[in-house]
């Protein structure tokens, strides 16, 4: 088959003076050391780790031979600037890598009537997009890669790690989740390690999540939740908080912005674990969790449904049907 063409690249834009993006990348690279891909840039690369498997060929950032081709699909994953800074002729499949609400630019499909899927990371993000995109709205998710993330070799001696992904108003929820679930661990004489969104890196995760028996998954929501899915893929069950309610992002919510019902673990059945509300049901769904723990499979979970073949082919099949 043709290759497909995929568009992908962090925003940098000049700061100071024309050019200056370059010796700034630079000297960000000798004192920062190498940068670690972030959310939408794992995105890119499990999608291309996944065509590699299935033996896709595909070409990346090629604009010379887009523009050449313009009856070809630009598979443009993001994020934004690689759609507005350039001139598409051709067919658009744009995301997951977008903005995070149409509001941002409602009129999108109207400038870009070339666009033929937008493409979000999870079903309740799909339905937030779809009164202002319609049908054109997919949900995709990323795929995991398995042989990265498996279980440890080793016995897993601590009972819990905590995994703290609040991101807003955390003194409050330090206080009213957090702490008390930390106390009810600890009453109930369940050991227990801690690790904080954004100052880990993966290989840390690893190391915790390998002397773990579960985890316990704090985040107000996800539109994917790709550490969540890695620790899954370790089959490490989670007991996760799943609060539900509106999407809490503080740029939106609440003057511009009320959606819900939003999930924290957007992609999951009964194999993955047991999912909470607040601290109120708590203590009653650990006791169940705890019963249950050695009978869980959360791995099957991920080989079913999120495995970096599956969701690459699932992209395939979308930029095949894209006329449909």
């Amino acid at each position: 088959m043709e290759p497909l063409n995929i568009f992908y690249s962090e925003p940098d834009p000049d700061r100071w003076i024309k050019f200056d993006r370059y010796p700034r990348r630079l000297i960000r690279r000798l004192v920062r050391g190498k940068t670690r891909p972030g959310g939408v840039a794992m995105v890119a690369i499990n999608l291309m780790k996944g065509l590699d498997k299935l033996g896709i060929p595909y070409r990346l950032n090629n604009y010379r031979y887009i523009r050449q081709h313009p009856n070809e699909v630009a598979c443009i994953i993001g994020k934004t600037h690689v759609l507005f800074e350039h001139t598409w002729i051709n067919p658009v499949v744009f995301g997951a890598g977008i903005y995070s609400h149409p509001i941002d630019c409602p009129d999108l499909l109207t400038k870009y009537p070339n666009i033929k899927r937008v493409l979000v990371p999870g079903e309740w993000m799909r339905q937030m997009f779809e009164p202002y995109y319609g049908d054109k709205v997919l949900a995709w998710p990323t795929g995991i890669d398995t042989d990265e993330w498996k279980p440890a070799d080793s016995s897993k001696s601590i009972d819990f790690l905590v995994y703290d992904k609040v991101r807003w108003e955390h003194g409050r929820y330090n206080d009213e989740l957090i702490s008390p679930i930390l106390k009810t661990l600890d009453d109930k004489q369940l050991s227990h390690i801690h690790i904080q969104y954004g100052s880990y890196t993966p290989t840390e995760l690893k190391d915790k999540v390998s002397k773990c028996k579960a985890v316990i998954f704090l985040c107000e929501h996800e539109t994917q939740g790709l550490a969540y899915q890695q620790i899954l893929a370790t089959n490490t069950p989670i007991l996760a908080w799943d609060r539900g309610g509106y999407w809490q992002d503080p740029h939106y919510y609440p003057e511009k912005v009320k959606y819900g019902p939003v999930s924290s673990v957007p992609y999951w059945d009964e194999r993955c674990g047991v999912k909470f509300t607040g601290i109120d049901d708590f203590e009653k769904n650990l006791t169940g969790f705890l019963k249950q723990v050695n009978t869980f499979k959360p791995r099957e979970y991920i080989f079913e449904n999120l495995t970096l073949e599956k969701c690459a082919k699932k992209y395939l099949d979308i930029v095949q049907h894209i006329n449909d």
